[in-house]
């Protein structure tokens, strides 16, 4: 019998190679090249295609199920982000950067489910048992009854759950784990993938819920293969600003919720509180209207969000101008910079162009364009927008503005903060509420003549 051939495997981003190599071609990381062992072809492979299995239990779609009973932690905003509560038997992948607060948030989220009558336990193989008890103590929550575990043993990790049987596991980190299965260093694509694949089933076995905390690369995607992302049910990411106080945690991937939900959170000294009013925290800093500033009537989730997107337009002593961008996607700007060029006559050749969205969020959503142009333009012609305004529509690479969806939430969010104006595409339906006049723009060109005065 042939000898299975080695597979080579880039420990920083995943992709497989024929052989070893000093550079990953992938993603050009130095020295991450490692072998892994193949699978064996034991007896029990070889006669697999011989020995008959078990038929499997069939259904059809009409079949109904009824809805998996959800274990709430008493955060509101956790639980929104969950879909509504803790699905037992679920698997949740946990990242962010280096201290954002993962341990913190999730030893309050851990605290808070023991505290509902859920049994919980905490393993943790990053720091030690008095560490995570001072924080604890710091917290307010040494009375929480939530059991205390430090190792990184893979396998005595899983005897430990299948001995206690706990509602809820926490994990912190999946790359601190290792397999003595896998002959591999702790962290690696193998280890990671082994570990998660093994905690997963656990999971899945004993309707136990398990949240693991996985570290990020420095292009912000959870370091490890990308398999883990698949194999678990739900994936948030916990983000935000090192100057700034909110935290954000997301969900990109939910298969008991809405994707893209979002929990706002502020950290405090006693912790993470959190916010239930996320719009009014993000304009709470706003005074005289200034140029440059434009207030966006966003969706984040299911939720409306109000945000303050800012603009700094400023001669450029460079031959190539600078275009600086924080919580938005730079590619926007540039296809926003180039329709207000060649659709509206506004060039920004020989300017340096600063983009910012106020309090650290993340904006994702097409629908931020014409705030973007709002923000841009007020920037370069030093007139500010109304303070009681807010802008929301798609920019096409025509000019013409594209209607968004949620458009009712949207306007019922900004009334309620006390904005009197929107602006939005002339195709957005339905109404206006009372009390918010509704003004619908044909294209980007109508909107620069009406606010400006040019086009």
């Amino acid at each position: 019998m042939a000898k299975a051939a080695p597979s080579y495997t880039c420990t920083a981003c995943g992709v497989s190679h024929q052989k070893w190599a000093g550079r990953c071609d992938a993603c050009g990381a130095w020295n991450t090249i490692a072998e892994e062992a193949p699978l064996s072809a034991g007896p029990a492979a070889k006669s697999l295609g011989a020995a008959r299995g078990r038929a499997l239990p069939l259904s059809d779609l009409a079949a109904t199920e009824p809805e998996p009973p959800r274990a709430a932690s008493g955060m509101a905003e956790f639980d929104r982000v969950l879909g509504g509560g803790l699905v037992p038997g679920s698997a949740i992948l946990v990242g962010g950067d280096p201290g954002i607060g993962k341990s913190t948030l999730l030893l309050q989220a851990t605290a808070s489910f023991a505290r509902s009558g859920l049994k919980c336990l905490y393993i943790s193989g990053e720091e030690a048992g008095a560490q995570i008890r001072m924080r604890a103590r710091r917290l307010g929550l040494a009375d929480a009854p939530v059991k205390l575990a430090t190792d990184t043993n893979l396998r005595d990790i899983l005897t430990t759950l299948d001995a206690e049987r706990p509602g809820l596991a926490i994990i912190d980190s999946i790359q601190t784990l290792w397999a003595d299965m896998v002959d591999s260093a702790p962290g690696s694509v193998a280890q990671v993938r082994a570990a998660a694949h093994e905690l997963t089933a656990f999971a899945k076995r004993r309707g136990s819920a398990v949240i693991l905390v996985g570290h990020v690369t420095k292009e912000g995607q959870i370091a490890g293969p990308r398999v883990v992302e698949h194999m678990v049910d739900t994936v948030l990411y916990f983000e935000g600003e090192r100057g700034h106080q909110f935290r954000i945690l997301r969900a990109v991937k939910n298969r008991f919720g809405p994707a893209d939900e979002i929990g706002v959170f502020e950290m405090t000294g006693s912790g993470l509180a959190e916010v239930q009013n996320p719009s009014a925290l993000f304009l709470s800093g706003r005074g005289t209207p200034a140029p440059g500033a434009a207030v966006f009537a966003g969706i984040e989730g299911t939720r409306p969000v109000l945000t303050e997107i800012q603009a700094l337009v400023a001669p450029s002593p460079l031959g190539t101008p600078r275009r600086t961008v924080v919580g938005l996607d730079a590619g926007r700007l540039a296809t926003t910079l180039a329709v207000l060029e060649a659709r509206c006559g506004i060039p920004f050749t020989g300017l340096d162009v600063f983009l910012n969205v106020a309090g650290g969020l993340r904006v994702t959503e097409p629908a931020a364009d014409l705030a973007v142009a709002a923000a841009l333009i007020s920037a370069r012609e030093d007139v500010a927008l109304p303070a009681d305004c807010v802008v929301f529509g798609e920019i096409s690479l025509s000019g013409a503005l594209r209607p968004v969806g949620q458009t009712e939430n949207r306007l019922k969010e900004a009334r309620k903060l006390g904005f009197s104006t929107a602006i939005a595409p002339a195709d957005s339906k339905p109404g206006a509420p009372t009390g918010l006049s509704l003004r619908r723009m044909p294209d980007l060109a109508a909107f620069v003549g009406e606010m400006f005065g040019a086009g």
